[in-house]
């Protein structure tokens, strides 16, 4: 019986697709359930299952932009495929009695099969002194290194240099400089994902009266927190103790009371919701991607720690789901992790606002008179001027500061805790 596989809808709107990857060879044996393709759309990366047991035939190559419902593969349920090799230790291929007799032969022969072993391996790839070094360092041998070679899969790029390099003289763009470097280029076809990406950046800029108000944060109240607690928050919810809760928390109080910052337009329309679904924004190898967190201003910190690490590995996994990354109603975006001092976010569509953080700098603060040095984080938030103010949206950066120099604050939603223990 032949079974055809063919491209599921990733959601609605999305009529086609593009074959990232092969997981499987063609002719290769699968079984019911095993993974068998990854797919980018325009919004995820979703990977495709075989439906039976059998022998799989690939019709559609990897880079192939497809439409909903094509057939990419098909599998014959009465047929055997080859299966997948694996490497067995050297030893245990060899019968008992050759390593034995291995072992009683005399020295020299020994000694000169070793050579003539050497020999043969020293004629499987032309390797400089340099590289021969490298490799016998790791403890990896030249044949192993030649079977990874053949195993290798070889694309445009490596036929152009063989035909450049066929008469032993290459092309004068992909001649090395004395100094050892190269002319190379190399071609790669965008993403779904990455193409989309782009067309919704420029969107941003085109179709939003974007702005961007800045502050900074003395960090100190959260990192002596964090220095005093993580050990026993680890211990009890399992999850490490971050910054991206505390400011996911200060957010949500942020926007209880700034709430034309949890807008969006709707045609001729405003809506402003009552929840706060905050994207967190995840660097992945298929690109930017913002897993949501809902009803955030529902969570302790713990709950937000959790929720943020189970997503952001998802993400990096190419595991995350369409809904997933669906309904949010403001973004948070950390640039700092990569040493980022200050940025200008870009409004994630529809949603209205975006709050970017940076890294932690120690820098001279003034503090009752005096100078001292705290850590120190500018912090930003892109707005939509269209439907935010700038009184609202400054507000909102400034109560979002509020909150993280006086995390205390968080725990009463924002209130005042002195003024709550008088019921002022």
């Amino acid at each position: 019986m032949i079974i055809e596989i063919k491209v599921p809808s990733p959601g609605e709107s999305i009529t086609e697709v593009q074959l990232a990857s092969w997981l499987v060879d063609d002719g290769e044996q699968v079984e019911k359930d095993d993974e068998i393709a990854e797919i980018d759309s325009d919004k995820a990366t979703l990977t495709i299952s075989a439906e039976d047991t059998g022998k799989i035939s690939l019709k559609a190559a990897e880079g192939d932009t497809l439409e909903v419902g094509a057939v990419i593969a098909t599998i014959n349920t009465e047929a055997q495929g080859k299966k997948k090799e694996t490497p067995a230790r050297e030893k245990e291929d060899k019968p008992e009695q050759e390593v034995k007799e291995s072992d009683t032969k005399p020295e020299k022969k020994e000694e000169k099969a070793e050579e003539t072993k050497k020999t043969e391996e020293d004629s499987l790839v032309n390797l400089s002194p340099l590289a021969k070094k490298l490799l016998h360092e790791s403890g990896s041998t030249e044949k192993e290194f030649a079977d990874f070679l053949r195993k290798f899969r070889a694309g445009k790029k490596d036929v152009a240099f063989f035909l450049d390099h066929k008469q032993g003289q290459a092309s004068p763009l992909a001649q090395a400089s004395e100094q050892g470097g190269t002319r190379d280029t190399e071609r790669k076809k965008m993403s779904t994902l990455r193409i989309k990406l782009s067309e919704r950046l420029v969107s941003v800029k085109n179709e939003t009266a974007m702005l961007t108000t800045f502050n900074e944060v003395n960090m100190s109240p959260v990192m002596e927190i964090r220095n005093k607690y993580k050990e026993a928050f680890k211990e009890k919810f399992g999850v490490g103790l971050g910054f991206m809760s505390f400011f996911t928390k200060a957010v949500t109080i942020g926007l209880q009371h700034f709430p034309k910052v949890n807008t969006q337009i709707d045609g001729e329309e405003i809506v402003t919701f009552k929840y706060a679904d905050v994207g967190i924004a995840v660097s992945t190898p298929k690109g930017l991607m913002v897993p949501v967190i809902r009803n955030a201003e529902q969570l302790a910190l713990h709950e937000i720690e959790i929720k943020i690490k189970e997503l952001a590995t998802r993400a990096r996994d190419g595991k995350l789901s369409l809904d997933e990354m669906k309904g949010g109603t403001f973004t948070i975006t950390n640039g700092g992790v990569f040493g980022s001092m200050l940025s200008t976010p870009i409004i994630n569509p529809p949603q209205s606002a975006i709050l970017g953080m940076h890294n932690i700098v120690e820098r001279p603060v003034a503090v009752n008179g005096k100078v001292e040095i705290h850590p120190v984080m500018y912090v930003a938030v892109s707005y939509d001027h269209r439907i935010i103010d700038g009184s609202e949206s400054v507000g909102f950066l400034v109560k979002v500061k509020e909150m993280l120099e006086n995390p205390e604050k968080m725990l009463l939603g924002g209130a005042d805790p002195i003024q709550s223990l008088l019921q002022l």
